[in-house]
Parts: C-alpha cells; structure tokens; sequence
C-alpha cells in the first residue's frame, strides 16, 4: 500500500491484524501523550518491518514520515507458518532480536545528559543505516526525511535545542548543513567522540 506523508498506517489500540514492511520511504512509530505531546519510539526504514506486537492491539500509532510504501501482512496463521518453516522461525527471531536492540540502544539515546550528546548518536546511528562508507575519516552525507520536529520527538527535546544544536555542530565544523534535512558528517570521529 502507498501511503502519503504525514498520513496514519495505523492507531494506537487499533487491533494488530497485520504487521509491516517498508518497501521504500520512512515509517515512525508513536504514542501520543494526555498532554498532547507526542513521543516517538522509532523510524523504520527500507525493508524493516514493524507493527508486530505480542498483543492484540497496537500499542503504537505507525505514520508515514515520507511518501512511503509498505507491505502489509496478516498475522493469522502466523504462528503455525513459523513452526513449520524454520527459516521463517529464525528470522523472526532474528527480528526481534534487532527490535529489543534497538529498543536498548534508543533508551541509551535517551538518557545520554547533553543535547549534543543526543544529537551526534543519532546522526551516527542514521549515518551507519544508510550505509555511510568506512573508513570514518571519509565525510558521509545523510539525507534525513524526518523533521527537526520528528528529531525532537525521538530524542526527548525541544525544537529549539535540536535546531541550536545542530547549528552549533556545524559552527564547529563536526557536520555541514548543505539543506533543513541534509546532513554532511565531516568528522565522525569528533561525533563519536562527543558522545561516547
């Protein structure tokens, strides 16, 4: 299915009747708060899949960040495919394996003390998805399709300090903001070494 920017896949408490794979474009998953702020688990990438709960219901709402395509899968009889093909039983549980580290890694993310901190693990993290080359001395440019907003909302701050952040990077020649959502990475040794 296609769906537009900005446009839900699914609502939080929605039954989880399927799960997802992004074919191409970018996918968050997120809760909204009782004040309304809305706080955001993850973004999903080509050919990672998401929605898949232990439940019945999603306890996220999925939206698309990007125009995006997705492929949906039922879960009904899931559970008999999998125990009957082990190639698929080990990729499920490959799958969650890579969704509990993930969940470890943004749980790091957020509870490193400076914005810079914060700011410089998700750009590295961003940079090594999108296959940034090796060695680290080489400069990496990532085209990010979130918004600083999103950026905001995944890393628990403001707006203001994501975009002062970013700023401050750039003055201090670690990256360089050739647009809003491109990100040249000119020192990832620096970046790595702002927050480790």
């Amino acid at each position: 299915m296609h769906v537009p920017a900005d446009r839900q896949i699914y609502g939080e408490g929605d039954e989880a009747r399927c799960f997802y794979k992004v074919v191409s474009g970018v996918v968050r998953t997120c809760r909204f708060l009782n004040d309304g702020r809305r706080q955001i688990d993850a973004f999903h990438m080509e050919g990672e899949v998401f929605g898949f709960e232990a439940g019945a219901d999603h306890r996220m709402a999925a939206e698309a960040v990007s125009d995006c395509t997705v492929i949906a899968y039922r879960r009904r009889g899931l559970e008999t495919m999998v125990f009957q093909d082990e190639g698929l039983g080990r990729w499920f549980f490959s799958h969650a394996m890579t969704s509990m580290e993930m969940a470890r890694e943004h749980s790091l993310l957020l509870g490193r003390g400076s914005a810079a901190q914060k700011i410089s693990a998700f750009l590295l993290e961003f940079a090594r998805r999108e296959g940034c080359p090796r060695p680290e001395a080489c400069e990496c440019t990532v085209d990010l399709a979130m918004s600083r907003q999103d950026i905001a909302d995944y890393l628990g701050l403001t707006i203001e300090t994501v975009s002062r952040t970013l700023s401050q990077l750039e003055r201090d020649g670690v990256i360089a903001l050739p647009s809003a959502r491109r990100v040249t990475l000119k020192d990832r040794k620096a970046l790595r070494a702002l927050h480790s």
